[in-house]
């Protein structure tokens, strides 16, 4: 359809039109405007079509079609890691497997070799090797030893186009180490070693160090101590110390240099972890002489026991001797010893001992009954050294009859005043602070017959107290004492009287108790316990009414405000007094205001505690009859300026009144006996205010003249 005359125009329209392709419009000519990756897109769908350009109508239907990059070799094989890590047991057979690494290529593997790899070893040998094909890497020496050199680098090469020349290539760094295993047995650096020791060394404490070398390394190298024999097997022991992996020897028994002062001991050491495929390369243990020196020691003095237990009775007399105890100086020079107590464990000072042989004695009688066992601790020390040993020493004190037997407690015996004769009231039991061999036999009875009760011993160490007759009468005796014999039946025979005491008791009929009081009997015959209760009751009110009144009557009369005794400052005092007027001086004295010049001068605050021993005299006020507001005002400025006054608020009363007004004094206390001589003309004179009581009083007096 095109005729080559312009008037047809080529579109093109897909993947990657106007951007990775375009087209000539006029000749249809496709060109690509950029470098192509098969890589990052391998083939693009493209459609094409013949447009008028004047109508811009479709001459041809769209045409499809498909543009392939053709890949070239232009990336190099990667491998997923720049470094890799593995390991390999050392003595490890040739060929033995020690990882596999892998490498890609982005080219396409089914055009050419440009995807076809192969891998080569650049470091790592003659102890490495790498298979072509697969990339795995195996061990190239036998018997690599890990002592010798633990770790390795090795570079593998990856290379495309099946390793013809011009591909491409790409490397990694594998880090292989060898791993440790139990080929070399532990060894001890000398043949013989000296240790020493004070004889003083306590059972269980060290003595020294031993040490074994082996190459391996952690559970291969772990090793166990032991001694096989020698003079010192029995004296000394070895352990093995987990983190240093050494063999500690320590005191297994007492030292003593006076009886042995060299010992030997052949140890050995050996491997925990025996590996059997190495077997051939031991024995992995080995042996050393370990030769212990035991040095001199001052030691303190040392007891013939451990702990002595002495007997004593505890009717012994002072003085008396209980034992002895014995120490000597262990040391190849003997010095003298001397013997104390220590006070500490005695402070009663129960006992001495001799200083010179360890005698020990009484300073007082022991008493069984006050404590049964004493323990102290005897002192033996080395007058030249002052060294010290201690023992216990356990006294026990024997039981001697001496203590009478006594009732096991205090009874509560009580007697019904119906009893019949023979009947039972008390049954006793008695015990001893003795402690006899067999047991206790205790023997009751009466100290002398008594007419009233009986006794009749159980043999079973109690008794019953029983009554000889009946008809008791409280009105004629409310108890009776019975004297009760108690004997034991130790050497020497101890007996004792302890008193019961029966009272007698009101009872019902079936021997129940209601009471045994000797008071209730005589209400009962007198006035009844309410009588009683209520006629107290009525003195304890006639005693309150008399106090009551009495204090009413000593009442005193409410104080004036300017001499209370109470403490005014910062408070609000309100009395609703209104008082008889200006002439009234039953609540204050009014002369004082009206005469300055008459002040107490010896009357000082009561607020605050005079400072000065002298009274302060106040200036009195000017005089003449000034006004109020000049009076407050210089009692303002005194108050200001007065060196008493305190340094914190305080309620001041300003009581002056004034010198009167022109009225004159209202008040009643100055008027005459009789109203008639009073005149009240004047009130019509003082102003409208006063007309209302001119009237009354001008009105008054008009009537009583009438």
């Amino acid at each position: 359809m095109d005729t080559e005359d312009g008037h047809v125009k080529y579109v093109l329209t897909g993947d990657g039109a106007g951007t990775v392709f375009e087209i000539d419009e006029n000749s249809g000519d496709i060109h690509a405007t950029r470098r192509l990756d098969r890589e990052e897109k391998a083939s693009y769908t493209l459609s094409a079509k013949a447009v008028n350009k004047t109508s811009g109508q479709d001459l041809e239907r769209a045409s499809e079609f498909i543009i392939k990059i053709h890949d070239i070799n232009d990336n190099e094989p990667k491998f997923s890691k720049d470094t890799y890590v593995a390991s390999v047991s050392e003595m490890s057979n040739v060929g033995a497997f020690v990882m596999r690494v892998t490498a890609t290529d982005a080219d396409d593997e089914a055009y050419g070799n440009s995807a076809k790899l192969v891998y080569s070893i650049l470091q790592g040998q003659p102890y490495f090797s790498v298979e072509p094909e697969t990339g795995i890497i195996k061990t190239a020496l036998p018997n690599m030893i890990r002592e010798n050199r633990e770790h390795y680098q090795v570079v593998i090469q990856a290379k495309d186009m099946a390793g013809q020349m011009g591909g491409l290539s790409g490397t990694t760094t594998v880090n292989i180490t060898l791993m440790d295993v139990n080929n070399s047995p532990p060894r001890f650096p000398h043949s013989t070693y000296h240790l020493s020791t004070p004889e003083s060394a306590e059972i269980g404490s060290s003595v020294g160090r031993i040490k074994a070398y082996d190459a391996d390394v952690g559970e291969n190298a772990e090793m166990w101590f032991t001694i096989l024999d020698g003079d010192g097997q029995d004296v000394f022991n070895i352990i093995t110390d987990s983190t240093s992996q050494e063999g500690v020897i320590i005191v297994k028994k007492q030292l003593d240099y006076e009886s042995k002062r060299l010992y030997s001991l052949r140890v050995q050491v050996t491997n925990t972890h025996i590996d059997r495929r190495f077997e051939h390369l031991g024995p992995f243990s080995d042996t050393a002489m370990v030769r212990i020196t035991v040095t001199d020691v001052d030691e303190p003095p040392l007891f013939s026991r451990a702990l002595y237990i002495l007997e004593v009775d505890e009717d012994t007399p002072a003085g008396s001797s209980l034992g002895t105890v014995s120490a000597r100086d262990p040391d190849i020079i003997n010095h003298l010893v001397k013997y104390t107590i220590d006070r500490h464990t005695d402070l009663e000072r129960l006992f001495n001992i001799d200083s010179n042989n360890g005698t020990i004695s009484t300073l007082q009688v022991l008493d069984r009954e006050t404590s049964k066992w004493h323990n102290i601790s005897v002192l033996a020390t080395e007058l030249s050294t002052a060294l010290q040993t201690r023992v216990p020493v356990f006294i026990k004190v024997r039981d001697v009859n001496d203590n009478a037997p006594e009732f096991a407690m205090f009874y509560e015996t009580f007697v019904c005043e119906n009893v019949r004769a023979g009947q039972l009231i008390q049954t006793i039991s008695a015990v001893d602070t003795d402690e006899p061999l067999v047991g206790h036999k205790f023997v009751f009875s009466l100290s002398t017959i008594n007419p009233n009760f009986t006794i009749f011993d159980n043999e079973d160490n109690t008794a019953r107290i029983l009554t000889r007759r009946g008809g008791f009468n409280r009105r004629e005796m409310n108890s009776y004492l019975l004297p009760v014999v108690i004997s034991d039946n130790d050497y020497p025979i101890q007996s004792s009287t302890s008193t019961l005491t029966v009272r007698v008791c009101a009872c019902d009929s079936r021997g129940n108790v209601q009471t045994c009081s000797t008071e209730a009997l005589l209400l009962s015959a007198g006035l009844s316990t309410g009588a009683l209760v209520a006629i107290l009751l009525c003195i304890l009110i006639l005693l309150m009414i008399v106090v009551l009144f009495a204090a009413l009557r000593r009442q005193k009369k409410k104080e004036p405000l300017i001499i209370s005794k109470e403490d005014v400052r910062d408070n609000v005092v309100s009395y609703n007094d209104e008082g008889g007027g200006e002439e009234d001086t039953q609540a204050f004295d009014i002369g004082t205001l009206r005469n300055p010049e008459v002040i107490d001068t010896n009357k000082l605050r009561r607020d605050i505690m005079p400072e000065m021993l002298f009274p302060f005299r106040r200036t009195s006020p000017i005089k003449d009859n000034t006004d109020v507001r000049d009076f407050i005002n210089g009692r303002l400025q005194e108050n200001d300026s007065d060196p008493t006054a305190p340094p914190y608020d305080s309620l001041a009363t300003y009581a002056y009144e004034g010198n009167g007004s022109l009225a004159e004094s209202l008040s009643s206390l100055e008027s005459a006996a009789t109203e008639g001589d009073q005149e009240f003309e004047y009130l019509s004179h003082w102003g409208p205010q006063f007309k209302k009581l001119a009237d009354m009083y001008i009105g008054q007096e008009s009537q009583r003249e009438t």
